[in-house]
């Protein structure tokens, strides 16, 4: 499922911002194709205009009611939603403004929710940097030699560029209390920080732009340095 609101208060229409003259939804549908490992992509909005965008780049498309496009409306609801009209074992929430996770990825991720017969899996991103929170240390202590940052414990920020929900665990634990993105075993993976890169503004939507130039053009170019290297390298430098 490739969920897609009409509405968004940061970017306006973000899902169909222009990137490398596609779509910004159109990279998570290609995502979801290159895994390999879905029966079904199905791209899930309140608005119909999304249904000929999904038919062009090879999914289909699910309208769901219009109260359920508000930005009010809770992530469990939509999947919920979902799940009612499709059956299905698992469903994977593949975000539409992660354009950077490639298919690669997406296929990792949804193999370690098998593999460990998870219920639930969020992906994060691994930050191995000195974290505080309301003023107290998260990975590292003040009370000896300051960390080095290859020697802490990375801390884990959610994501959400894939979501995963067992439905048989995901139905009953939403009917219960009204909430189950995180039902039953659930499990988080580590993503690239280019997976990371979620689209929420228009400075985002100009990250990604670059990141995209630099894969396409600049992915086999060797690192460049300084002329004075050649010292360092002919051992003439100290």
């Amino acid at each position: 499922m490739i969920p897609a609101r009409m509405g968004s208060t940061r970017l306006k229409l973000k899902n169909l911002a222009l990137l490398d003259e596609k779509p910004v939804i159109a990279y998570a549908i290609a995502a979801a194709r290159a895994a390999g490992c879905f029966d079904r992509i199905i791209v899930n909005s309140d608005g119909p205009i999304f249904a000929p965008i999904a038919e062009r780049y090879g999914a289909e498309f699910y309208q769901r009611s219009a109260e359920l496009g508000s930005s009010t409306t809770k992530s469990d609801l939509v999947v919920y939603d979902f799940v009612r009209a499709h059956s299905c074992d698992i469903v994977v929430w593949v975000n539409p403004i992660a354009p950077l996770q490639t298919g690669d990825e997406v296929r990792q991720v949804v193999e370690h929710f098998v593999a460990e017969s998870l219920d639930s899996l969020i992906t994060v991103k691994n930050e191995q940097v000195h974290c505080v929170y309301e003023g107290k240390p998260v990975n590292f202590r003040v009370d000896e030699v300051f960390a080095q940052t290859q020697e802490l414990k990375p801390v884990q920020c959610l994501v959400y560029s894939i979501m995963i929900w067992r439905t048989s665990v995901f139905i009953p634990a939403f009917e219960q209390s009204g909430f189950a993105l995180l039902s039953g075993k659930v499990g988080y993976f580590p993503v690239s920080a280019e997976a990371a890169i979620i689209i929420k503004t228009e400075s985002n939507l100009r990250l990604a732009e670059h990141m995209l130039q630099a894969r396409q053009h600049a992915a086999d170019a060797p690192v460049e340095y300084a002329p004075e290297i050649r010292g360092v390298a002919a051992g003439k430098s100290r």
